[in-house]
């Protein structure tokens, strides 16, 4: 079992870990540190003991908050799969029908019949105008 020493609010400790778990106990040496300075900073001078059972507290009230914030954000998240699957559910649709206007068959017989007429006119131009060039 390896020993660590950590540094907490200017004062050294030597603790005893489990093998490979020293990166995580320095981890926490570091943060549960942070909150010590804040003290120091703010009161000033207090025993060990005093300064590590506030550090520890502030640590823990943070904890609390994120771990609230934790279940609450999963709460959300089953809500929101909840709404996911509840729509997946929905069939879809049915196809709109789109209608779209027809010419009437009038319009275009009259259409037809004016084209028939337009080449008609055509052919006659076209026949006077060859019958001049002959001419």
């Amino acid at each position: 079992m390896p020993d660590v020493e950590i540094a907490i609010g200017g004062k050294l400790f030597s603790v005893a870990c489990q093998e490979g778990e020293e990166v995580y106990l320095q981890s926490a040496a570091v943060l549960l540190d942070g909150e010590a300075q804040v003290l120091a900073d703010q009161l000033g001078r207090m025993t060990a003991e005093r300064m590590l059972l506030m550090a520890g507290l502030m640590l823990s009230d943070k904890t609390v908050g994120l771990e609230e914030d934790l279940r609450r954000t999963e709460a959300e998240l089953r809500e929101q799969q909840r709404l996911v699957e509840q729509l997946r559910s929905i069939p879809a649709p049915e196809p709109e029908r789109i209608e779209v206007p027809m010419i009437p068959p009038s319009v275009s017989e009259a259409l037809a019949e004016l084209a028939a007429q337009a080449e008609s006119v055509a052919d006659q131009v076209e026949q006077k105008l060859q019958g001049e060039g002959a001419a």
